[in-house]
């Protein structure tokens, strides 16, 4: 075997997912590598790596959720390594940004997601490692590899703990459906959907259940909370049908505009999130399981050439 393939991997992390990254690196075994960003007076900045990378597996950490400057941030990284010669480099995107611009649902608009895709690896990925998609669809949009991760491997032994009596998975929209559905044939439990129809993007003109929840502890499934809008209705229309209790989770706490105040004024008893991205503030609603072990062992394992089959419940 050549020194070449014996060199251990280097892990870098963007700025916007430092904290995530670093508790990656612990439990991959080994410490984040060195990044300098310099930052000029108009804004424009520029990441160097402070060590080589010359023939080397790098692993760089970033979650693209807006603004769009974390995702120019991975961009720029991968082309460093790529230009400091690295031998693969592989983009980990906890949360991968502008998702939900899979298709054009209208005329006269981008496939955001599909763009993405392409600047990532025009700008040197030669595989992503990522964690439920919108859309599993999306993975096509690359020619190179894609790890797709599912954070069921996180969230089941938690719910399973929770003991609960009568459990009913939900989904908040039809979209999710199969996301719910398999998370009931693993728990072993009901499942009701919830049909709604938008004015616009994040507002909610009409929701309807479909299923009975009298009687029921519900969990809510999602791969994604936004303005939290859709959750908080659904919860509060569950109660109002005679749910017991209203739990929610959700991989991606994006939690933007008056989320979190539609949070604590909801029914929901308990919003079950992962680390994918920084939480903007805390509450006492919120419960934060980290994905930090799981990404630890798929990059283990994509470094040792092993299989990650064992990683995907769903």
């Amino acid at each position: 075997m050549s020194a070449t393939t014996t060199l251990e991997p280097k892990i870098f992390a963007c700025s916007q997912s430092e904290e995530l990254a670093e508790k990656i690196a612990i439990a991959f075994g080994t410490s984040l590598g060195n990044v300098i960003t310099s930052t000029y007076s108009d804004g424009e900045f520029q990441p160097s790596f402070e060590e080589s990378v010359r023939g080397r597996r790098v692993f760089i950490i970033g979650s693209t959720h807006p603004s769009s400057e974390n995702l120019m941030q991975m961009l720029l990284m991968l082309d460093a390594a790529k230009r400091a010669s690295a031998r693969h480099i592989t983009a980990v995107l906890p949360y991968y940004g502008w998702a939900r611009q899979d298709r054009k649902d209208k005329p006269r608009v981008p496939i955001a997601a599909k763009l993405i895709a392409s600047l990532l690896e025009t700008s040197g990925a030669t595989r992503i490692i990522t964690m439920d998609l919108h859309a599993d669809q999306i993975q096509a949009f690359f020619e190179k590899p894609v790890d797709h991760l599912y954070a069921s491997t996180i969230f089941l032994p938690y719910l399973k703990n929770l003991n609960l009596d009568n459990l009913t998975i939900a989904s908040p929209d039809m979209g999710g459906s199969k996301r719910a559905y398999a998370y009931s044939k693993a728990l072993s439990s009901e499942v009701v959907i919830c049909y709604k129809q938008r004015a616009k993007a994040n507002v909610i003109s009409h929701m309807e259940l479909i299923g009975d929840v009298t009687g029921k502890n519900v969990v809510l499934v999602d791969d994604m909370v936004d303005t939290a809008g859709t959750l908080t209705k659904a919860a509060d229309m569950m109660i109002e049908r005679g749910a017991l209790s209203v739990r929610a989770i959700c991989t991606h706490a994006i939690l933007s505009g008056n989320a979190y105040e539609r949070l604590e004024k909801s029914k929901i008893e308990e919003l079950i999130v992962t680390d994918s991205i920084p939480l903007k503030q805390e509450s006492p609603k919120l419960r934060v399981l980290s994905c930090a072990n799981l990404f630890a062992d798929v990059m283990k394992s994509v470094h040792e050439n092993q299989s990650i089959s064992g990683k995907f419940l769903m």
